[in-house]
């Protein structure tokens, strides 16, 4: 990615970032209270993750799970998890949980296309020539989210969810990643936040 690329990149996440927060502010408050009430703790959610150089940040999200549950069965979550509140399965489904992450691209700890953020235990431990993908900032979408977007469906079909995560949906996201940058263009950037807001 050339400097140029790069400058293009951040411009657009913060201007388009600035005008969805603008826009749905309301909607992110009253999820927000719906998440307090729901799961019996802060509608706001906050967790470490691994970003830009294997630098950890800290990234926000709507609660989608109960207090006193979520940090129980590992890393990864399955559609079916009991873990997961009725107003949190709207959420997900809808993506409005992702909305307070426009904040973390607006600091610059994110961007709206790239490698999903990862628990601490996953990208800060890639090897070799698979580190390259931590030249770029995590994403709300990318390439790996449009092509595992039912990934929570996919994970309550296993019998060992946090183990087929580790050895099949990680190292394809990982050769998936590492082809978006090697092939990287703003053009595709559209193209993939367009499919990811269509749902296409």
């Amino acid at each position: 990615m050339t400097l140029f690329q790069r400058a293009i990149k951040r411009i657009f996440d913060v201007l388009f970032a600035l005008l969805l927060l603008l826009l749905t502010w309301p909607i992110l408050l009253i999820a927000m209270l719906i998440a307090r009430i729901d799961c019996n703790a802060s509608g706001l959610f906050s967790q470490r993750r691994i970003g830009r150089y294997s630098k950890p940040f800290t990234i926000y999200k709507i609660r989608t799970m109960r207090a006193n549950e979520a940090s129980k069965a590992g890393y990864v979550t399955a559609a079916n998890d009991t873990r997961i509140s009725a107003s949190g399965a709207f959420f997900r489904k809808s993506k409005i949980d992702e909305l307070p992450q426009l904040w973390n691209i607006i600091i610059g700890e994110m961007s709206f296309i790239g490698p999903r953020p990862d628990m601490p235990g996953y990208a800060d431990t890639l090897k070799g020539e698979d580190r390259v993908i931590l030249k770029l900032r995590p994403g709300i979408t990318g390439p790996a989210t449009l092509k595992y977007r039912n990934e929570e469906d996919i994970l309550a079909a296993q019998d060992d969810p946090q183990a087929y995560n580790d050895a099949v949906l990680w190292p394809d996201k990982i050769a998936i990643n590492r082809a978006y940058l090697d092939n990287y263009s703003f053009i595709e950037d559209m193209r993939i936040l367009w499919r990811t807001i269509s749902g296409s």
